[in-house]
Formats: structure tokens, C-alpha cells, sequence
């Protein structure tokens, strides 16, 4: 597998794709600081070490050397354990990329010695069905997840590859992506994977090596979708996003992770075929899911049934799905439409995501996480014996080695480049080599984001000649201030939401950005019925949520309550005994006395209007949520106007 450019990351556009925007490579943009850099700590430190345990607790290499024949015994389900590895495999190349690792390189060549030694001759590759069911490949497309683990082994050998490593993961990858062309695109192979996510698996293959077969393939996967060929079991057509074709549909539906997966292969595809109609019904799409099908945190996905998307406002604080899998996903989808457009609004939501819906998924320290991520927990809340808390792992193995992907290859999601210069799309204490004309800009950037709005950009390295430096001023953001080499300049962004800098740079210019990030309390629609008449609380890109900890003794959060003109005070924590680093809110709220407990609990009297007693609530960051006692929390709180409480 030879590499045909040298950008190091997970999403690398070819020369002549319709790309507006142009990605760094993770070894280009290292963090150095901030929530990011820890948490690229920790996932060094705790989490892969974990993952790599579980793959030899769990069975996933059990299975696959049952596959090879090395050894007897039970297969360990579920059908797609091989998935847990390759997913490991891609997140260790990111993360030697990154920084090297002895224990991960060894980890990347004995796991792809011992794929090799599974794969068949025609270089199939799946150890249930080659321990299961032998003979049945390929029969039960709409949930075998065959081409889909082969999608995910695809990317782990273009992430082996493109960090300049050898050995036999590149070679198992693209002997299993030619037998999936020579069978469904040569071949008569009966359909597609009812999981999508092979489709841009195969178009980054085809970036890596220029095999346009690949590219073909992954058109076939899109044009076929959407026909009803997985047949309604299992879920239903909507289920599999089968239900119509990809230029037709109008919002998304099914199962979140995989609509995802699908919508990022869609714009991918657009990126390297020029095919607008692929790109405007995927952003038709995006505009509905984040008007109508979004909770606050960014998360997606608000039915356990299916884990699935529900009707438009359909958001339930407590019954809140929200895999950290679909956040996962949801940041590519928004990546690759940012690489297509330019548009801020993407990079916007990409920081929602990134800071709350995804940063939640993981414990402080590393060592548990979530599937689900509810924006509501009561304290005696269980749901199959389950707490509803954070694990260490998972029966269905999918969210850890996603999330440690993606953290790998962080720095790449930070800033693009373009024919004019670069654009800063997300803020972390960080230092940039981006090519610029024909040299090389080296950036340093200082700033403690999320918990200060004050970004400090200085300028190493610059070749000659002009360029820009574009800078992002979020939506959330109502004021900002722009100091450029001394000289204060106007900060109103564009219409894509920059502030754009053109001038011949020089070493050591330094610009300065300050964006005022005043906690605010923000209110739903009035048609998600779950959430109408209460009230969230955001500051910067961060939303906020109240622990029961937190709060003052003897005040429970089911009789909290917000008057609409709140005082809101910021606090800030450069080391708070758990949490770190962190910023919380106190504000002023009341708590509503306990009504009497008698029969059932309606009544024909009139809303509350018992005086609220006063209290100071206080909140601390979403993601930061479970890493203390257990207890309950809440995002969203009734309002109290005019002494009565309309939500909750």
C-alpha cells in the first residue's frame, strides 16, 4: 500500500478534489496544552493500555486467533469483535504519529501479524464467520457487518501508512478491500453492509493509493442505499437509512452512528467526484438534524430503541440516547462539510461536539466511559441494574476505541490551509507548521480555552509575500476585540464567520484575540415538548449542568428552579480538588418547597405559585459531570417567572 501524498491524517482530499479547505497532518499541529493535551495524556496513559487489555479479556483476539487456526474453543460474541481491534489499530498509528510509543508499535505489528495469519486466501477477513457460520458469508448483510469491519481495517492500514509505517496491517487492509471490490463492484455480490462506514473508508483509500476501483466502489455503496435491498427486518428500512435515495431524503433517520457514518461518506465522495447533488441533500440533511434532532450538547440520537433518531423535537433530557459513537461520527460529518464549504458554522458546531457531547464521554483520569450521555440523571435512576454511569467497558465494544481515535488524531481538526493561507477553525494552546506558497508558517498558540475567551497567536516562521490568517469567531460569541502586531483592528467576522488577516508577516508579529464568553441561560423551542419552560446554562462553547453534589445541603435538584433574570456569577478553578482545571457558574435560583406526597401526582390546582426559597445553584462543565459521587444531575432547570415554575 504506497502512500501518493504525505499529509499525516485521517482525512486527506486528493490535488484535484473540490476541497475549499485543506487539512494538517497530525504530526503538524501538536497540542500543548488545555483540556485537549490532558486528555491526549490520559488517553496515552490509561485508556490505550485498558483498551489493550480488554482486546485479549474480552475475546477479540481469541477470535481472531480461532480464526487462524492457533487455537480451540467459544467464539466470544457480539459478530463484529473484530471491529474493537481494528479501531485500536487505526487509534495507535494516529497516536505513534503523534508521539512514539514502544508498547503501541508492538501492539500495531503483532496485531497485524496475527490478521495476516487470519485472513484467507482470497483475503476475506472475519473470525465470525470464518469460526461461526463457514460458508454463510455475505447471507445476512443487513447485520453481519462484513464490509463495514472491512471499511474499519481499510482505515487502519491508510492510518499505518500514511504515519509512515510498515509491516503487515497495510498489506491485510488492502488484500481485504480488493476482494470486497473483486466480489460487489467486478462481482455479483448480492447488496451493501446494512452499517455504513465502508463508503468513506474506501474513498480514503483511494486518496492514499489513486486506485480509482476504490472510489467506484464507495460510489456503488451510496448509489445502491436507499432502494430497500436489506429488506425491512431488523429495524426497518429508515433503520439502515434504506428507506430512500441519498439525493432524496429529506431529514436524517435510524440508527445515529450509521446515518453518520453514511453522511460523512456522502461529502466525501462530492469532495472527489465534483457531484453537487450529493453535497446539497447531505446539507439539507445537516440543517434539519441540527434544527429539529439535536440536544444542547451537540449530541444525537434521542431513542434507546434502535439507537436511533426520533421525530423533530423529540429531545428528552433524561431518555436521551446520545452515543458518544454518533458524536464521534457527527464530528466527521462536520469536518468533511467544513473542508467542503469553508463555513464556520460547521467548525461551530464541530467545538459543541467536541467539547461537551464527545469531551463527556470519558472520565477525567481516562479509565471509564460512556455509551450513553443523557443531559439528566435522578439519583435512584437504573435501567437493566444498570446505574447509568460510566464503565470501564462494554459488551458492545464500540465507544472506547472510537473515542481514542479520534483523541489521537486531534491536532488535525485544529486548522486548515487554503490557497490564500490558514484558517484557525479551533482554539487549543498549540504549536502549527502549515505549508503557505511555497514555504512553511510555524504559529504558536497561547491561550486557556475553553475557560478564557483570550487567544494569543504569534507568528515563528513565514516565507515571504502575503498571506492570510483567518481566525473563527464563534456564533456564540456577541463581542470580540482584535489586537494585530500592536494595533487594535475591527473583529466583526464574515459572513462565514472569520476574521480574515492579510498582510506580509513577519517573524514574531503576534496577534491577539479576545472573545467575551459572559455565562448565559439559553431556552428551548417551545416545540420540544420535554424541555418547554426551562432553562440551560452555557458559557463560551461550553454547557453547563448542575450535580447534586454541588448544591447546598438539604436542596435536591428535582425543586431547583431559575428566575428568568437570573445573577449569574463565573468562578473560576485553576485546581480544583477533582475536576482540574475549571471554570463554574453560581446562580441565583430557588427551591420549591416538597409537595405533600398523596395519591397521584396531578391535581387541577394552578401551576405552583409558592414563594421560591432562595439558594445559589452551581454548575460546572457537562463534560466534567460522574467523576465525583454518583449523584444526580440535570442540564435543564424550570424558569420561575412571576413566582411560577413553567418547566421540568
Amino acid at each position: 500500500m504506497q502512500a501518493k501524498e504525505q499529509t499525516c491524517g485521517p482525512v486527506v482530499p486528493t490535488a484535484q478534489a473540490c476541497a475549499v479547505e485543506r487539512p494538517l497532518g497530525v504530526p503538524d499541529v501538536r497540542i500543548t496544552g488545555g483540556p485537549w493535551a490532558r486528555w491526549q495524556t490520559v488517553n496515552r496513559d490509561v485508556s490505550f493500555p485498558l483498551g489493550l487489555a480488554r482486546l485479549e479479556s474480552e475475546g477479540n483476539f481469541g477470535n481472531l486467533r480461532l480464526a487462524s487456526g492457533e487455537t480451540t474453543g467459544e467464539f466470544r460474541s457480539p459478530v463484529f469483535m473484530d471491529g474493537a481491534v481494528h479501531k485500536m489499530l487505526e487509534a495507535a498509528a494516529w497516536e505513534v504519529a503523534r508521539e512514539p510509543n514502544d508498547r503501541l508499535e508492538e501492539f500495531l505489528t503483532q496485531a497485524g501479524e496475527l490478521l495476516e495469519r487470519a485472513q484467507q486466501d482470497d483475503g476475506y477477513l472475519n473470525s465470525y464467520y470464518q469460526v461461526v457460520r463457514v460458508g454463510e458469508r455475505y447471507t445476512q448483510l443487513d447485520r453481519s457487518h462484513e464490509i463495514y469491519l472491512g471499511g474499519l481495517l481499510a482505515l487502519a492500514g491508510v492510518a499505518r501508512v500514511r504515519g509512515g509505517g510498515e509491516g503487515a496491517l497495510p498489506r491485510v487492509a488492502r488484500r481485504f478491500a480488493d476482494h470486497l471490490v473483486e466480489t460487489f463492484l467486478h462481482g455479483d455480490g448480492p447488496g451493501f453492509d446494512g452499517h455504513p462506514g465502508a463508503e468513506l473508508a474506501f474513498v480514503e483509500l483511494y486518496r492514499l493509493t489513486g486506485e480509482t476501483t476504490y472510489l467506484d466502489y464507495a460510489r456503488k455503496m451510496v448509489e445502491d442505499r436507499g432502494h430497500g435491498m436489506l429488506g425491512t427486518g431488523h429495524g426497518g428500512l429508515r433503520y439502515f437509512q434504506d428507506h430512500q435515495p441519498v439525493r432524496e431524503a429529506e431529514t436524517v433517520v435510524g440508527h445515529a452512528v450509521r446515518a453518520m457514518y453514511l453522511e460523512a461518506g456522502i461529502v466525501d465522495l462530492y469532495l472527489e467526484t465534483g457531484d453537487r447533488t450529493l453535497l446539497d441533500a447531505s446539507v439539507r440533511r445537516f440543517d434539519d438534524m441540527v434544527a429539529t434532532k439535536m440536544s444542547i450538547t451537540g449530541g444525537i440520537g434521542s431513542r434507546h430503541r434502535g439507537e436511533a433518531f426520533g421525530d423533530g423535537y423529540e429531545l428528552p433530557p433524561d431518555r436521551a440516547y446520545n452515543e458518544s459513537c454518533a458524536a464521534f461520527a457527527a464530528i466527521f460529518w462536520c469536518w468533511r462539510l467544513l473542508l467542503a464549504t469553508g463555513e464556520g458554522r460547521y467548525a461551530d458546531l464541530l467545538e459543541r461536539l467536541l467539547f461537551n457531547a464527545f469531551a463527556a464521554s470519558t472520565s477525567l483520569d481516562g479509565s471509564r466511559f460512556f455509551y450513553v450521555n443523557p443531559l439528566q440523571r435522578r439519583e435512584d435512576h437504573f435501567e437493566a441494574d444498570d446505574p447509568g454511569r460510566r464503565c470501564e467497558w462494554f459488551a458492545c465494544p464500540c465507544c472506547p476505541p472510537n473515542i481514542m481515535r479520534l483523541v489521537s488524531s486531534l491536532g488535525h481538526y485544529l486548522a486548515t490551509t487554503n490557497a490564500d493561507g490558514i484558517h484557525l477553525h479551533q482554539y487549543a494552546a498549540s504549536e502549527i507548521h502549515a505549508p503557505v506558497g511555497d514555504g512553511e508558517v510555524v504559529l504558536t498558540v497561547d491561550t486557556d480555552y475553553p475557560w478564557s475567551g483570550s487567544v494569543a497567536v504569534e507568528v515563528r516562521e513565514t516565507p515571504a509575500g502575503e498571506w492570510t490568517l483567518g481566525l473563527r469567531v464563534p456564533g456564540w460569541c456577541d463581542s470580540a476585540r482584535l489586537v494585530v502586531a500592536g494595533e487594535e483592528v475591527d473583529a466583526t467576522p464574515d459572513a462565514q464567520g472569520y476574521v480574515r488577516l492579510t498582510r506580509e508577516w513577519r517573524q514574531g508579529d503576534k496577534v491577539s484575540l479576545d472573545l467575551d464568553m459572559p455565562a448565559r441561560l439559553v431556552r428551548p423551542d417551545r416545540r420540544i415538548d420535554a424541555l418547554r419552560g426551562c432553562v440551560a446554562l452555557e458559557r463560551g462553547p461550553l454547557v453547563y449542568c448542575f450535580e447534586q453534589v454541588d448544591q447546598a445541603a438539604g436542596v435536591a435538584l428535582p425543586d431547583l428552579v431559575v428566575p428568568s433574570e437570573a445573577a449569574v456569577r463565573v468562578v473560576d478553578h485553576p485546581d480544583h480538588p477533582v475536576l482540574g482545571r475549571t471554570v463554574t457558574v453560581e446562580v441565583a435560583a430557588g427551591v420549591l418547597p416538597v409537595p405533600a406526597a398523596s395519591g397521584l401526582p396531578y391535581t387541577p390546582a394552578p401551576a405552583r405559585t409558592d414563594p421560591a426559597e432562595p439558594t445559589t445553584a452551581v454548575a460546572v462543565p457537562y463534560f466534567q459531570w460522574d467523576n465525583r459521587d454518583g449523584g444526580g444531575m440535570r442540564v435543564w432547570l424550570p424558569e420561575l417567572e412571576d413566582g411560577v415554575a413553567h418547566g421540568g
